[in-house]
């Protein structure tokens, strides 16, 4: 299978919608307002996670990592997206695009392992409330979060090589934003059925695995909810549980119809606005979806913010 070598090196054109700039700017503005939401609020989550000792259990633990996940993921796009939207120049060097594609699979690929591990934390903590202490005890915790990383960098280690080794024929524009797999396959001068299926395998190991276990676990949540007769506990589960399942719909969601569908039915505008939803709006939202509700984070906020304007009098 003959490659063009001497071609890898060039830097890519991301096209995105370089040819509509009115609306570049009106996504320049879009990028920049939900990137410093993911930013503030996915850091107040994991500061007050630290800080607060009231937080110090398993699932502020998970919520913890997600939101460092989310931090990660969001911003190895957003600042060149906000870069290449700004200026005249829409180009990322071929070794800029590696690592972009490297990055941000491990941490998509990991918040995907992620979210089923923090389902199963929740099934314990509703269905099984006094063994939860026992059963979810740290050393279980940090192997799980451990679980979820090595499955984020083997899929990365395994894809990006055979995406980036695609023969373009001289092609260097991109039609994207950033180098994302589904649009590099479509850009291959040859043959990529092989390079389909084994995206189509790890698709199915990495996001119908997980998501079946996380629909197994609220399928037994919903069962032990049913049998709960005062209306305090169903709201306490109930509480529990929405945040996160709210996340899965929106990350899995969008994910999975851009993961596993054949690059031929790649709709490049559609995939576009979708990417923008998973990479920067979904990570925006997390935070103030897991703290509208929960007591315990809203609570740690207040404590914060009460003993900083306590000092302030002092």
């Amino acid at each position: 299978m003959g490659r063009d070598n001497d071609s890898y090196q060039q830097a890519f054109i991301l096209v995105g919608f370089s040819d509509r700039p009115q609306l570049e700017v009106i996504l320049f503005a879009f990028v920049l307002v939900f990137y410093i939401l993911a930013l503030v609020g996915n850091s107040a989550i994991i500061f007050l996670s630290i800080m607060d000792t009231r937080l110090h259990t398993p699932m502020y633990f998970f919520l913890g990592n997600l939101s460092f996940l989310d931090l990660c993921f969001t911003t190895s796009i957003a600042p060149q997206l906000l870069w290449n939207l700004w200026g005249p120049e829409k180009t990322i060097t071929y070794q800029g695009c590696v690592a972009q594609l490297y990055i941000y699979m491990v941490l998509g690929s990991t918040e995907c392992v992620l979210l089923a591990v923090m389902s199963y934390d929740r099934y314990v903590a509703v269905c099984r409330p006094l063994h939860y202490t026992v059963v979810m005890h740290p050393h279980l915790c940090l192997q799980l979060v451990i679980v979820s990383w090595f499955c984020g960098f083997l899929n990365s280690f395994v894809m990006c090589p055979q995406t980036m080794q695609l023969s373009r024929c001289g092609r260097h524009k991109v039609d994207h934003f950033l180098c994302e797999m589904p649009a590099l396959i479509a850009m291959s001068c040859e043959d990529t059925m092989l390079v389909e299926a084994f995206a189509f395998v790890l698709g199915v190991a990495l996001l119908l695995v997980p998501l079946s276990l996380i629909l197994i676990s609220y399928g037994m949540i919903s069962a032990t909810v049913l049998r709960i007769k005062s209306a305090a506990g169903c709201k306490k589960a109930f509480n529990t549980c929405s945040s996160h399942l709210t996340v899965v719909s929106l990350f899995y969601g969008t994910i999975i119809y851009m993961y596993l569908q054949p690059a031929n039915s790649y709709s490049q505008d559609q995939g576009k606005f979708l990417t923008l939803f998973y990479t920067i709006v979904t990570p925006s939202v997390n935070p103030l979806i897991y703290t509208l509700r929960n007591k315990d984070v809203k609570g740690a906020m207040r404590k914060l913010l009460k003993g900083e304007k306590e000092d302030r009098e002092a």
